[in-house]
Formats: structure tokens, C-alpha cells, sequence
């Protein structure tokens, strides 16, 4: 089902182009649409929310807000099925927060001569909005995942979105994860237009700094348009696992980790960099076997088929070399000395380490964020992290011996600039 590269026949290139190539490309009918749906909201508010809640979730809206009283019904509800799925949800919101409290940076201040000093602050984001899909594909732990570091890092509000389902309430799951996560206000509204509510604002939703979460085509396009409004995360591909493995690893290890990742979407990728042509038809063998239990098995056939590849090397240096072209979202390195590998990994999302770390513990519980760049973005973006939920503000402050000192050295550079009244507002001060 995987397919074997070779790599000196069919060249790096071809592989990076395919995994590049996998990303849905955003044609003009979808940016027309959206874009119309912007502006409705822009212009129109609340109205243009109802009309398109109705139109797109088949369900009319009076209120949008969700209320304590049915955050309370959606907890009660989960509760009384399965009790067990509050407290394992309670438990990765602690990992979680345990995780991204070590990101926390402060601000610092510097003195030098002559009564100077300059320094950085660190500021938290005023408010925020989440956008979290709903519908049967429900994901509570990306509830947890947007919203604990934008907590951590002391944003004053965060705002939930989420689309209503057609009795006019939210998903159960993701009103218990938004419980536990601390939401300030809830929000039942979807699509295009929650972020477009979110950009511009509305008569009931305030306009947010900064948009996160995940969402369709139809989503992700309004979030890259409204992009200079308002901040964004970033805009995820489909997802991507690269297992670098030795002779030692597992086999049915490696087949269902690279089958987890295929799962979500027949765009997915699911490579396997290892030295051990052994290991790779064991893998195979192991792939049919698991792949008849599993519920999306048709998904993940189809994604293994499309974008499942092998790659054959003559060293585990070699394998990472590969990786770190590809820079993929997940890597897994089910090798021996994984610890002493990690100094040599330069480009991925998230690393996981040893034969035992599964990818989909990071996507749950182990703590570190499952929201990662992908498509070859690892090389220059990051996982969100407290650092995407503040801003950094510089100060700096010159007494008068300092002007005295620094001025005709600030005039001239000024004057080599052609901006003489950047050079007289220092002269002023010298006379």
C-alpha cells in the first residue's frame, strides 16, 4: 500500500513538490464566495449571521450566545455517558497548562552609562477568538489545544465559535472541553461568516486581536483574507507524519502510527524513512491486518495509496538529512538513541521520541501542542505556543548628559538620510 521512493531515481525534488502539491488550492469561486460573505457581515452585522447560519446549518438563530445554562446541559449530558472522558479531559488540560507555563517569557530592562536605560515588555493579546468546527467530526482537544496557551499567556478574553447543530445547540464534547478550558463567551455560529464576525465584529460578537483554530476550506480562505484585520495562526494543510526507524523498531508500531495520521483526510501523508527493507515489508504486512478494524479504513487506504511512501536509507544520518528537507509536521524517531538524534533534527513541528511516544499522545494529553506548521512550513513557523498569544513592546529612555553625549553622533546619521527634521528634533535639545 506504501509506496517504495527512490530517491536517486525520482529526486528530492519530486518528493517535495508532492507533498507541497496535496494542499487544496483555493480557487476563485471559493475566494468569491467568501469574500461576499465578508462583507455581508461587515456591513449587515448579526443580520447577515442569521442569514447565512440558515442558509449553510439549516437552523434559524435569535440568540447566538450560549448560555451558562446550556454549557451546563452539554456537561451533564457527557457526564452521565461517560463520566470517565470529563476527568481524562481534565487531566491533558493540567499536562497541557503544565507544558506551556514554561514558555512564559518575561520582559527585561538594561542600563547603561550616562542614565540610560531600554528595555522589552511582554504584552498578552487583549482578546481572542477560537474557532472550533463542530458537526459529528467534533475535536474537544482542540478546544484545550487554542485555548490553554492563549490563558497561559494572560489573554483578558477569549471567544469561542462554534457552529450550531440543527436543534440550535453546540456539539456536547466541545461544550465540556470549553468548560474545563475557561471560555469567557460562546458563540453558535460557523463558517465564513463567524470569521468574518470575528475580523469586523458585530452588534452581538466583539471584534477580536487574533483568530485560531482549524476549519474547512471555506474557513481557512475567510482567515487568510481577513489576515492584516486581525492576526491569525496560520493555515494548516492536511497533515503529515514522517517515521524515521531502525531495525529494532516495531512493526505494527509503525504501521499504526503512520495509519493514525492517515485517518484525517485522504490528503494526508504518511512516510517511513528507515534502514531496515525488512521493517518496511513487515510494516506493509501489518497495515493490511490493522487497517480491516479500523473505522475510516477507506480514508486511510485511499490516503496510504495516494501519499503513503518508503524511503530506503543507507544510515539513520541519512534519514534524518530527508526529514529535515521535508520538515514535516510530526516526526516520530523509533530508533535506539532517539535522545542523541534529536541535536540533529533542524526542521519539524513537533518531535516525538522513542519507540513507546505515539503521535496521537501529543494530539491528546502528553502536553505539547498539536497545532503545527505543515507542508514544509516547519522550516520557518512554529507550534502555537504562548508566544502566539502576546506582543513584545520596546521602551527606552535618554537623560539630558546621554543627548548631550549621543546627539551630533544620531544628527549625522539622520542628515546622511536626508531627514533633516529627524536631525533638528535632536538639536533642539542640544542648544
Amino acid at each position: 500500500m506504501l509506496k517504495l521512493f527512490n530517491l536517486e531515481e525520482e529526486g528530492m525534488e519530486l518528493l517535495l513538490k508532492e507533498l507541497k502539491d496535496r494542499a487544496e488550492d483555493t480557487n476563485e469561486q471559493i475566494i468569491g464566495t467568501v469574500s461576499k460573505v465578508l462583507r455581508d457581515v461587515s456591513l449587515r452585522g448579526d443580520s447577515a449571521l442569521r442569514e447565512y447560519t440558515e442558509k449553510f446549518d439549516k437552523v434559524k438563530l435569535e440568540n447566538f450566545q450560549v448560555t451558562k445554562e446550556e454549557i451546563e446541559e452539554c456537561f451533564n449530558k457527557v457526564n452521565k455517558v461517560d463520566k470517565e472522558f470529563i476527568n481524562n479531559l481534565k487531566e491533558a488540560k493540567d499536562n497541557i497548562e503544565f507544558y506551556h507555563k514554561a514558555q512564559v517569557k518575561n520582559g527585561f530592562i538594561l542600563n547603561k552609562e550616562r542614565g540610560v536605560f531600554l528595555g522589552q515588555r511582554v504584552l498578552p493579546l487583549e482578546t481572542v477568538g477560537v474557532y472550533v468546527p463542530g458537526g459529528t467530526a467534533a475535536y474537544p482537544s482542540s478546544v484545550l489545544m487554542n485555548v490553554i496557551p492563549a490563558k497561559v499567556a494572560g489573554v483578558e478574553e477569549i471567544i469561542m465559535v462554534t457552529p450550531p447543530d440543527k436543534d440550535g445547540g453546540i456539539n456536547p464534547y466541545i461544550g465540556v472541553a470549553a468548560k474545563i478550558s475557561g471560555i469567557d463567551k460562546i458563540y453558535k455560529v460557523g463558517g465564513a461568516q463567524a470569521i468574518g464576525a470575528l475580523a469586523y465584529g458585530t452588534e452581538t460578537i466583539k471584534k477580536v486581536d487574533k483568530i485560531v483554530g482549524p476549519g474547512n476550506i471555506f474557513v481557512a480562505t475567510a482567515k487568510k483574507l481577513v489576515f492584516g484585520k486581525v492576526d491569525i495562526d496560520m493555515i494548516a494543510g492536511p497533515s503529515e507524519i514522517l517515521i524515521i526507524a531502525d531495525e529494532n523498531a516495531d512493526a505494527s508500531y509503525v504501521a499504526a502510527d503512520l495509519m493514525s495520521q492517515a485517518e484525517h483526510d485522504v490528503l494526508a501523508s504518511s512516510i517511513l524513512v528507515t534502514t531496515s527493507e525488512k521493517l518496511y515489508k513487515e510494516v506493509e504486512k501489518e497495515i493490511e491486518k490493522q487497517i480491516q478494524t479500523l473505522e475510516r479504513k477507506e480514508i486511510i487506504k485511499e490516503s496510504l495509496i495516494n501519499h503513503g511512501k518508503v524511503i530506503i536509507c543507507n544510515s539513520i544520518d541519512e534519514c534524518i538529512e530527508i526529514s529535515n528537507m521535508v520538515a514535516p509536521e510530526h516526526l516520530e524517531l523509533m530508533v535506539a538513541n532517539s535522545m542523541e538524534l534529536l541535536g540533529k533534527v533542524k526542521h519539524a513541528g513537533s518531535v516525538f521520541l522513542g519507540y513507546n511516544t505515539a503521535e496521537p499522545i501529543g494530539d491528546y494529553f502528553g502536553g505539547t501542542n498539536h497545532v503545527l506548521p505543515t507542508s514544509g512550513t516547519a522550516k520557518f513557523f512554529s507550534a502555537l505556543s504562548v508566544d502566539s498569544f502576546v506582543k513584545k513592546s520596546s521602551f527606552l529612555y535618554y537623560s539630558e548628559e546621554a543627548i548631550k553625549a549621543d546627539g551630533e553622533k544620531i544628527i549625522n546619521i539622520a542628515n546622511k538620510e536626508g531627514l533633516t527634521a529627524h536631525a533638528n528634533s535632536i538639536k533642539v535639545r542640544l542648544k
